[in-house]
């Protein structure tokens, strides 16, 4: 009998997983199958990408991953990046709200008080606003748990109004690039229902839910939440590609056409090749999955699916430049506030290894959900919007030494209310249709660099239970 057959369509980050744990695999166990993975354009790495130049190390997209997460740092050991992982420069970050820069209030977990001095002591709110929030502490909890919502709706019954969007929604926003009163709780951040749903309170839950720091333990200087590389995150990607198998790995090639044939499927791409495989790994943003599926009706609940457009500025400045130096890693824009900016990286500050000595760089990003038409601008109107919005909270008037600007068309996926369900149901046609065909990736079960790998993980689980 032949070798079973498997097409990974798509080598960003979860894609290469997929590539690389199967073939470990294949090579470990002795899978009886063989794998190809194809890449549209003419590097791996999908929206991971690092710029050199001048001894700057700048990232285009991603610029860490969550510490905590562990799938990441697991996959840097695999493929003999650990003696590489650098953990974020710790300091202050800030919200821009009415003009002004406000310290992140301590003890804030994603917005929300586990420690009470702090909140009471900042002006960033009101009193009313503060006296709102303290509310959570004796609101019951949801009255259907089982019924998905709005982040907005749900943190605004529990803190307010104005905490949501002077502190919340500039935080979480920033992630998603979305709109807090459209994206899914459940699809978004699950363990924020979880905790009202076991302890009633936000506030009273997530204080119970931070370990308390150890009597007498030794003050140390705390590492920060965020990991990436001294050579930035396109390492983890060359890394791992060394690693595949060069015959396997074809770019400049994508996916035109996914057609059913009996027991197997026939892949069409673009440059006219057809070829068959048993099973496919559709590693792909959910319009492109979407359009090579095309011929299968249940597919199109992707197009439900919105998507914002951002874009992102890096710019090296002399230190000198900055007037206004703040000891911090960078601010987030309160969204009421008239700036084009929806945040701002003091990446020098951040990733000390990004920047040669006696110079900053400055990484600020554009767009929205709902407001992302400036993405289209000509780089020179985006290069005057940002410095006019850094003018004003770091007194900068100089234009930096050289720009990068990335414009990400389409790119960021909004997971909306009814996302997970969507999803799920989707999932559920895929293998009573088109069993052995998967769908994974940013627009799906996370954005992060370890929720995409570990989609990729889960997917060869599944193979591996078939192939065996």
């Amino acid at each position: 009998m032949s070798k079973k057959r498997v097409a990974i369509i798509g080598g960003g980050i979860t894609g290469i997983t997929v590539a690389y744990y199967l073939q470990k695999e294949i090579l470990a166990s002795g899978l009886d199958c063989e794998y190809r993975l194809y890449e549209k354009s003419q590097k791996l790495g999908g929206k991971i990408s690092t710029d050199y130049r001048n001894g700057f190390v700048i990232e285009m997209g991603p610029d860490s991953f969550l510490a905590r997460k562990q799938s990441a740092t697991r996959l840097a050991k695999e493929v003999g990046l650990e003696k590489e992982l650098v953990y974020n420069g710790s300091g202050g970050a800030f919200i821009l709200n009415n003009d002004k820069l406000y310290p992140i209030p301590g003890g804030a977990i994603m917005g929300i008080p586990t420690q009470m001095v702090p909140f009471a002591t900042t002006n960033l709110f009101s009193p009313l606003g503060k006296l709102r929030a303290a509310g959570d502490l004796f609101l019951p909890r949801a009255t259907d748990p089982d019924v998905d919502m709005s982040l907005g709706s749900f943190f605004r019954k529990r803190l307010g109004n104005e905490i949501v969007d002077n502190l919340i929604e500039p935080l979480l926003s920033g992630i998603y690039a979305g709109d807090i009163d459209k994206l899914s709780l459940m699809a978004t951040f699950p363990q924020f229902h979880q905790v009202e749903q076991k302890y009633r309170s936000l506030i009273l839950g997530m204080k119970k839910a931070t370990p308390p720091k150890p009597k007498g333990a030794p003050k140390t200087k705390p590492k920060g939440m965020f990991l990436s590389f001294k050579r930035g995150l396109q390492s983890l990607v060359d890394g791992v590609e060394k690693y595949l198998d060069e015959e396997a790995v074809v770019k400049g090639v994508g996916l035109v056409n996914l057609e059913k044939k009996g027991e197997v499927y026939e892949l069409t791409f673009s440059n006219g090749v057809v070829e068959t495989f048993d099973y496919v790994v559709m590693a792909t943003p959910h319009h492109v999955t979407e359009e090579a599926l095309r011929n299968y009706s249940f597919v199109q609940s992707l197009a439900d699916i919105p998507s914002t457009s951002v874009a992102t500025i890096a710019m090296a400045f002399p230190q000198s430049a900055i007037k206004k130096d703040i000891n911090g890693t960078g601010f987030v824009v309160s969204k009421k506030n008239d700036y084009n900016i929806t945040a701002c990286t003091w990446t020098h500050k951040k990733w000390h290894h990004s920047t040669p000595e006696g110079y900053a760089l400055l990484r600020c990003y554009v767009g929205r959900a709902g407001n992302d038409a400036i993405v289209d601008w000509s780089d020179e109107e985006i290069i005057n919007a940002v410095l006019t919005d850094l003018n004003k909270t770091m007194q900068i008037d100089e234009k930096p030494e050289f720009h990068i600007i990335r414009r990400w068309k389409d790119s960021m996926p909004q997971y909306v209310v009814g996302h997970k369900q969507r999803i799920d149901e989707l999932k559920e046609q895929l293998q009573k249709q088109l069993p052995g065909v998967y769908v994974v990736g940013g627009s799906f079960e996370g954005i992060g660099v370890p929720d995409c790998i570990d989609q990729g993980e889960a997917v060869i689980t599944k193979l591996k239970q078939q192939l065996a």
